[in-house]
């Protein structure tokens, strides 16, 4: 398995976790598919065109710090290393909500997942990480000041995926020197379950994140891409 480069996703049972997850494998990387739920991801597992054994399905809430640690001491024993993360689990595109009459305790959770999440993954897998590595951050131009001056919708997703990016300005000053880059990604709007009816295909929103993967080793890092062009903060 060492020669061989490993990749995790987060919550990759469907939407643009799962076409990522799918379109590494066909490039011949082994995936490890995070999903809170081994029955839903042994589920998605069985949509992707890909052979036997190339993606396998790791127990992963990122929202909760003994998941994050037990799947981390999993593929150390079972892979022995991580040379990709994708931090791609998100929830609840609160186009519901305005700021002045959010629901914090909704907040709170959202953000648990959509920063939080990344970070408690980040910190447990760069360990794991080898020379060379990629952290791709997923994010939204939901999170960019420059696009929504203005808006007051989507609080909650919004002001954590700003909050993501500034995550992603930190965790580089640590692993650049170990050759890691680390980026945000916005997918653009993608018809998932989370985006919604409309927007462009799943294949072209995985493609997007895929751009920060392919990056050669004096690539950008610290930086907040779409399409492989920079997205205003």
């Amino acid at each position: 398995m060492a020669h061989r480069r490993i990749a995790l996703v987060t919550g990759a049972n469907r939407g643009i976790g799962l076409q990522v997850a799918g379109d590494l494998a066909q490039r011949g990387l082994t995936v490890i598919l995070g999903a809170r739920d081994i029955a839903k991801g042994e589920q998605a597992v069985q949509q992707l065109a890909v052979p036997a054994g190339r993606v396998r399905v790791c127990a992963l809430d990122v929202a909760d710090d003994g998941s994050v640690r037990q799947a981390a001491e999993h593929i150390l024993r079972e892979m022995g290393h991580v040379d990709v993360l994708i931090n791609n689990a998100g929830v609840d595109y609160d186009v519901d909500a305005d700021a002045i009459d959010a629901d914090l305790d909704r907040v709170h959770r959202d953000i648990e997942v959509n920063l939080f999440g990344a970070w408690l993954t980040t910190i447990y897998m760069a360990p794991l990480m080898r020379r060379g590595g990629r952290v791709v951050n997923v994010s939204s131009g939901a999170g960019s000041f420059a696009e929504t001056a203005g808006s007051g919708a989507t609080p909650a997703y919004s002001i954590g995926e700003a909050a993501l990016n500034m995550l992603t300005v930190k965790l580089p000053v640590d692993l650049r020197p170990r050759g890691i880059l680390v980026n945000a990604v916005c997918p653009g709007w993608v018809a998932t379950d989370m985006g919604g009816r409309g927007g462009r295909s799943v294949q072209d929103g995985a493609a997007s994140v895929l751009w920060a993967v392919d990056l050669p080793d004096d690539g950008p890092s610290a930086g907040f891409f779409c399409d492989g062009e920079p997205v205003p903060w």
